[in-house]
């Protein structure tokens, strides 16, 4: 059920770029509590068989012979001699989670191809590669990705799934000892390679980076479970994927080096609860290396400050692995994290149960109110490719709707989709909706999104490969109206109340002076405060001044049917939830489908009335343009400083290292700290691929903080080097 026990003894040095918050040993409670983790993993049927880890090593050897009969076919046919032939080579790496070893049954396995300098990506291996593959009988649903950020060439291998990318290196051939992890390895190589190599280097250096790798894996897969259940898997629609949950693990893994999962896994919510985003969450200190490849740095890079959950893959060039998370998937899973924690809490005294903390997120009943995009093409290829292209504007979508409602509306993606059996070539994909926290309906005021979905709509219809065949429609539906197909073999669950405050909150332990009772008492009490999204069908029509009275009958008559839990009071979120903005009363409003034409998208939409609400961005800047760097790095707010010179032409600012003692940090973590300052709010959109302007101001004003402030040591990389190496 997984790999023997190793260690990087990181027990007797330090692993990171801070000193642990704990070196302590496992109690006996925590011994019991990880063989109960551990057993929870084994029912849940995370571990594959003996069968299947052998039919994929079979797999995987194959393919590294297919691999290298490409590569020597190829150089004989470019007319290199004989010699050069016999040694031409190409050799298959793993990545992602089955390099990292916490990959279940079924599951994909990430593969690299790295190729010589002559064998290149576009003729050969999309060309004689995807040839020799297609003839080959155990080859099924063979599907290359030419054109995708990373290439892929996806496909079936004896019934295992293989997503194969390539690298074609500035080496006449391939060793087979080769080290990917060598930054020599990015010399004279296109971005694309860059890209795809990565994988490899990011991967290896996390299981160098942490203390040890079984306790990492078991954690690893915990967080993997618990993140699909809750709905928080998914990097394409804004929330994380499998690299990010790794690197988070990782980070507690090295805070706590000698822990068991059971403490590993608790500590991990505790720790991301406190944590004040958009402080980066880094496993070693970021190099600037010597090839001038582009690498994440705010001090430099605008684009970078934009990023809301930063989360800095280790090897060079060190990038933000997490920059689709957007504002309101943040929140979703902030909420998880707050959920997460006092469950662990509730654990460690002996009031809940492993299952609890996985129970699957009731997505349709958490909200009163969704947006159902519904996808169709003519033929299983062409779905496939519309899909894919879809799923990749999603996130879009989101940002798009937090643009135009000035963040009052926010989005709840699903991260996957549902199909309708009687609708061959079908896929529909929901996404909730609520009112953001601390803010009310307002009588008079609405906002409408349809032109914010067309908006969307001639986005997804700008792709490239189009066909007219392919369709997409959005629509406004009520929770009484989604289809009985998204629910578990076709049945909707008997009547329920439940909402969002409900399937995120911790069962009522024993004792009503427990912390959780006082915490779901707070929350009552907030939610009784913040009541009210009333979002009118898409069937209503707008409603004007004339027609105030109707809109007060209609408040009246919904008033004590609005959901409690669109507005979770209690959550601590990063963005500014000090409700001092506009209170309105939202409508939402959604075309019928339409297939664009030459008079296309919101032709329809010519007499409609509508007052879009102006764009007002209000951002404390993570940098300050007058030299001082005020970065926020880690938990609580951490303000980094480097001197920075105004002379332009010596405009160049030194990479740190982050330092914090064990106890500044271990006095957060573990409640001990009393000081309190907030350094600022940040509320800000990603602005990738939306074209709207939006101003950007400063804001002097504090809000009283809830979470503490330590001060992180700016010292110089070369000082940092230096006194590792001592």
């Amino acid at each position: 059920m997984g790999s023997p026990g190793l260690s990087n003894s990181a027990t007797a040095t330090r692993v990171g770029i801070s000193e642990p918050i704990s070196t302590g040993g496992p109690t006996e409670f925590d011994v019991i509590k990880s063989r109960e983790l551990e057993k929870f993993l084994a029912d849940a049927g995370l571990y594959e068989s003996h069968e299947e880890a052998i039919r994929r090593e079979e797999v995987l050897g194959r393919l590294d012979q297919i691999v290298k009969k490409w590569v020597k076919n190829i150089s004989s046919a470019k007319g290199f001699n004989e010699q050069l032939v016999q040694e031409a080579n190409a050799k298959i790496f793993t990545f992602g989670s089955y390099r990292l070893g916490v990959h279940g049954p079924g599951a994909d396995i990430d593969t690299l191809c790295v190729g010589p300098k002559h064998a290149s990506r576009n003729v050969d291996f999309f060309g004689e590669l995807y040839r020799m593959l297609a003839e080959m009988p155990e080859v099924q649903e063979l599907h290359p990705v030419p054109d995708a950020h990373v290439p892929v060439m996806k496909f079936k291998f004896s019934g295992v799934s293989i997503d194969l990318l390539y690298a074609n290196v500035a080496l006449w051939v391939i060793p087979e000892d080769l080290d990917v992890s060598q930054e020599s390895i990015l010399q004279n190589v296109d971005e694309q390679t860059v890209r795809s190599l990565n994988g490899c280097r990011v991967t290896d250096q996390i299981l160098r980076l942490v203390p040890n790798i079984q306790t990492f894996r078991t954690t690893l897969r915990c967080m993997r479970l618990w993140a699909k259940r809750r709905g928080v898997y998914s990097n394409v629609t804004g929330f994380l994927g499998g690299i990010n949950w790794a690197l988070l693990v990782a980070r507690i893994c090295q805070l706590y080096p000698n822990a068991l999962p059971s403490m590993l896994l608790s500590r991990f919510f505790r720790v991301y609860n406190m944590w004040r985003w958009p402080n980066p969450v880094m496993l070693c200190p970021i190099q600037e290396g010597s090839l001038g490849l582009p690498f994440w740095d705010p001090r430099k890079n605008y684009k970078d400050r934009l990023h809301l959950m930063p989360i800095i893959t280790p090897a060079y060039p060190c990038m933000n692995s997490s920059y689709n998370v957007s504002i309101s998937t943040l929140r979703v899973m902030m909420e998880e994290f707050q959920r997460g924690n006092e469950i662990c809490e509730a654990i460690e005294a002996s009031q809940s149960r492993w299952d609890i903390l996985f129970e699957p997120f009731a997505f349709f009943e958490a909200h009163k109110n969704y947006l159902q995009m519904d996808i169709a093409s003519e033929t299983e290829e062409d779905l496939r490719n519309w899909k894919g292209w879809v799923e990749s504007r999603i996130r879009l979508l989101t940002l798009k709707i937090e643009r135009d409602t000035n963040g009052v509306l926010q989005c709840h993606p699903h991260p996957g989709e549902f199909s309708d059996k009687s609708k061959p070539f079908h896929h529909s994909y929901f996404m909730g909706l609520r009112r953001k926290q601390g803010t009310n309906p307002q009588e008079g005021e609405q906002f409408d999104i349809r032109l914010t979905v067309e908006d969307f709509k001639r986005d997804v219809y700008a792709y490239s490969f189009w066909k007219p065949s392919m369709w997409i429609h959005i629509s406004h539906v009520k929770r009484k109206d989604i289809p009985n197909f998204v629910f578990p073999g076709g049945v909707r669950p008997s009547h329920s109340t439940k909402s969002t405050a409900e399937s995120r909150s911790v069962p009522k332990p024993r004792g009503s002076n427990s912390p959780q009772a006082a915490i779901s008492r707070r929350k009552r009490k907030q939610d009784e405060i913040n009541k009210g999204i009333s979002l009118i069908d898409s069937s209503s029509t707008s409603v004007s001044a004339s027609d105030a009275s109707l809109l007060d009958e209609r408040r009246a008559k919904r008033q004590f049917e609005a959901d409690v839990a669109d507005t979770l009071s209690n959550v601590k979120c990063p963005e500014n939830l000090s409700g001092d903005g506009p209170e309105v009363t939202g409508i939402v409003k959604s075309t019928s489908p339409a297939k664009p034409s030459s008079t296309s998208c919101g032709s329809s939409l010519g007499t409609t009335t509508m007052k879009k609400p102006v764009i007002e961005q209000s951002l404390q800047p993570i940098v300050s343009h007058q030299g001082s760097l005020d970065l926020l790095d880690g938990i609580g707010g951490v303000q980094l400083k480097s001197e920075v010179q105004d002379n332009d032409k010596d405009r160049e600012i030194k990479l740190s290292e982050f330092f914090i003692t064990e106890q500044a940090l271990g006095a957060a973590i573990e409640g001990e700290g009393s000081s309190i300052q907030q350094i600022g709010d940040l509320e800000e959109l990603e602005p990738l691929e939306l074209t709207a302007s939006t101003a950007v101001a400063s804001t002097s004003t504090r809000v009283p903080a809830q979470k503490p402030l330590i001060r992180f040591n700016f010292t110089s990389l070369a000082k940092a080097t230096s006194n590792s190496a001592s």
